[in-house]
């Protein structure tokens, strides 16, 4: 273990890394519990003058350059969302859920309305709400807590139930699954600074008896999220995915009706656009897409910090990485 000292709002700490062995996301979680600063909310400099990290939460810690003794010194700033790592791409239950960015970014994808009103579309029974929740790596459990609890302050609950379900299906949730032994998923999905996807999901689908369609807004794809049939309530609840964040949306009788009077929950009528909400949630991603709130991660643009090299998207930064051992990058 390395001394690292810590200069933050509160003060200053010493931190004992591993430099060796720890990623970036250790890091990150360490100042968390220090400095109550939400990694997605982290800017992390060092250096004489300090100079901003590149953040890439899956990379080595080695990635930073740090050495012990060094000092890093994080603000807190609403405008950056680097974020931790994504469920392992292996997840899917029922549908591929396209990667979700782990690269540092400028703006989290969802550009703020022009109007006080949230966005929203008309139905024969009222209004299909976005209901935006915080930009704080829980958004996909902050979401969930949102549709079946009415408070999103029980994202972490909605983690555990995520823990409880795999802990209890060991068969389908094993090691090759889940891309890691199952205690240390567990473990790692149980962190708020964790992002959830399709295992996530396709957990929560079981847990609460009900389909959950998320609706892509690059594309209007509706990846849906099945419970088995015997434990199915018959009901769907809609998410609205931008490519590295979650939102929910719920039906109301008007746009600015308090949350109490909202549903989060509907029947389905229909695996189509014939179902009225589902409809509506399509016309929903269209209004976002239109005002391009959503990030496509395949295809933003990157540097290489070590070499200079133009990268595009997150596939070729990690290529680039494995074939030079270049680990900074950032983006244009």
């Amino acid at each position: 273990m390395a001394p690292i000292r810590l200069r933050h709002p509160k003060g200053v700490t010493t931190l004992q890394v591993d430099l060796d062995n720890a990623s970036v996301q250790d890091l990150q979680q360490q100042i968390y519990e220090i400095s109550e600063i939400l990694p997605s909310q982290q800017e992390i400099r060092s250096g004489y003058p300090p100079l901003s990290l590149t953040i890439i939460p899956e990379l080595p810690l080695s990635s930073l350059g740090l050495k012990s003794g060094d000092q890093v010194i994080v603000n807190q700033t609403v405008s950056s969302s680097a974020r931790a790592p994504s469920s392992p791409p292996k997840a899917t239950p029922v549908s591929s859920q396209p990667p979700q960015a782990s690269l540092s970014r400028s703006n989290s994808g969802r550009p703020a309305s022009s109007s006080s009103d949230p966005d929203h579309v008309d139905t024969p029974n009222g209004v299909l709400v976005h209901r935006i929740v915080p930009d704080d790596n829980s958004c996909l459990f902050s979401s969930v807590a949102l549709i079946f609890e009415q408070d999103i302050r029980k994202a972490q609950k909605i983690r555990q139930v995520v823990a409880d379900g795999i802990r209890a299906d060991m068969e389908t949730y094993n090691e090759a699954i889940l891309g890691l032994s199952r205690d240390n998923y567990i473990a790692t999905i149980l962190k708020p600074s964790t992002w959830g996807g399709a295992i996530e999901l396709g957990v929560l689908a079981r847990h609460y008896g009900t389909e959950i369609a998320s609706i892509d807004v690059e594309t209007g794809r509706v990846d849906r999220f099945e419970p088995p049939l015997e434990t199915s309530t018959g009901n769907r609840c809609i998410l609205v995915y931008s490519g590295i964040h979650y939102d929910a949306a719920s039906l109301a009788p008007m746009v600015d009706a308090p949350p109490e009077w909202h549903q989060t929950v509907f029947p389905i009528i229909s695996t189509d656009e014939e179902d009225p909400i589902l409809s509506a949630a399509k016309k929903l991603a269209t209004v976002l897409r239109g005002k391009k709130a959503y990030t496509n991660t395949a295809t933003f643009d990157l540097k290489c910090e070590d070499c200079g090299q133009g990268l595009k998207g997150e596939k070729d930064a990690r290529v680039h990485a494995q074939q030079t051992g270049h680990l900074r990058f950032g983006e244009y």
